[in-house]
């Protein structure tokens, strides 16, 4: 591949400011706000997309995009395959990392924390919610398994869409959801001049430790 030059794509950050006191003590509720920004912005699709670094079997770190399905009082949840890439990668290291990046607010979040299996009620819940589809979709695909030709997913799909014409779907027992309890969330508000604001939260058994880190 021929070298590019990316040097000089370069982007000035206006739009906001973030102070330690905004954030209250409270960073989860701070996310709640930032996030309901986002939701609502119209220059954003999806504000629920958000990155999943884990580190693999074979001790490389891996990062994809995964959707963030709700925040509760332990932390932020995600559905997977319990036997994909990343679910084997979680049972192996439970610590992980998570991102967002809203650019038309120009904003970011980093966590870091540790991934814990929901309940099964609570799995057995979001599943039943979701589009029959999406619940076939779970049992076709063997995810991060290596297949030879696409026809054999849909194949299995088609015949899954006739024996359960008629019936409801029961969650697969490798599919479910977890939830990333954090240790540590960092916001970051670009500004002028790459003189950034960010601001570290981590968590010390009882309290928020949140201090301002020099861009």
């Amino acid at each position: 591949m021929k070298e590019k030059d990316l040097g000089n794509l370069r982007k000035s950050y206006t739009k906001n400011e973030l102070k330690a006191a905004d954030i209250a003590n409270d960073p989860m509720a701070f996310f709640g706000s930032w996030f309901n920004e986002a939701e609502h912005h119209p220059e954003i699709d999806e504000a629920n997309a958000m990155t999943l670094a884990t580190l693999g079997l074979d001790d490389y770190p891996k990062a994809r995009v995964v959707l963030l399905k709700a925040i509760n009082e332990k932390g932020f949840v995600f559905y997977t395959n319990y036997q994909s890439e990343k679910g084997l990668s979680i049972a192996h290291h439970a610590k992980v990392g998570l991102s967002f990046f809203w650019p038309a607010l120009e904003r970011q979040v980093i966590i870091k924390g540790t991934a814990e299996q929901l309940k099964p009620e609570v799995s057995n819940a979001y599943f039943n919610s979701r589009p029959k589809g999406s619940q076939l979709g779970a049992l076709v695909s063997e995810q991060s398994k290596v297949i030879t030709d696409r026809s054999i997913l849909e194949a299995k799909l088609e015949a899954l869409e006739n024996e359960y014409q008629d019936k409801s779907v029961d969650r697969p027992e490798h599919w479910g959801g977890y939830v990333v309890v954090p240790k540590c969330i960092e916001f970051w508000q670009g500004r002028p001049n790459r003189l950034h604001d960010r601001i570290r939260c981590q968590w010390q058994g009882s309290f928020w430790n949140i201090e301002r880190l020099a861009p």
